[in-house]
């Protein structure tokens, strides 16, 4: 995402929580109180400032609002994905995998494995999928079906904010990065 649309961080500090939730309230996918508890922790000095912000408001959370959490991600290559239902940031994300572009056999794949998953689990297989292919992502499902539950627990609330993180760093702008870009792009000489 270009610079142009991504708000500044000396912006997001200086917004009101209904702002803030606003702005970043579908960071954690279906889960705006995330944002909202961050909010309190502003002035934020960096993107990972942040997002480490965020992410402790989700480690502080009692565990059936993580769960709620967990159980707010679609599947992948799921029945909201061929009803076009996802989120804006999951269609692009999956998008961006190939997900939408699985052969039939993929498919059957991911349906067998997402059914697996959830029987024993009782929440969606999630995983980061940036920069992973359709196959990486498969074979991430069939290994990670095999975990025990609190581990499995643990993996997705790592995933989850793995996802998080990217989802900020494509929403917001770090003003030194960007100053300092500016400066060098407008400098005509020592």
């Amino acid at each position: 995402m270009s610079d142009a649309r991504r708000i500044p961080l000396s912006e997001v500090n200086r917004l009101d929580r209904a702002a803030f939730v606003a702005r970043l309230g579908h960071v954690y996918e279906h889960s705006p109180w995330v944002a909202e508890r961050a909010w309190q922790e502003r002035p934020f000095g960096s993107i990972p400032g942040l997002w480490s912000a965020m992410q402790r408001s989700v480690e502080a959370a009692a565990r059936d609002e993580q769960l709620a959490l967990i159980r707010a991600h679609p599947e992948l290559a799921g029945k909201l994905a061929i009803a076009g239902e996802l989120t804006d940031a999951s269609r692009a994300e999956q998008s961006s995998a190939g997900l939408d572009r699985c052969t039939p056999e993929e498919f059957a794949q991911f349906q067998a494995l997402n059914a697996g998953y959830r029987r024993k689990f009782e929440f969606p297989f999630i995983v980061a999928v940036r920069g992973l292919d359709r196959s990486e992502i498969l074979a991430r499902l069939a290994q990670r079906v095999g975990n025990d539950p609190a581990r499995e627990f643990s993996t997705c609330l790592q995933e989850i904010g793995r996802i998080a993180r990217f989802r900020l760093e494509d929403l917001v702008a770090d003003d030194n990065a960007s100053s300092a870009r500016h400066r060098s792009e407008t400098h005509d000489g020592p």
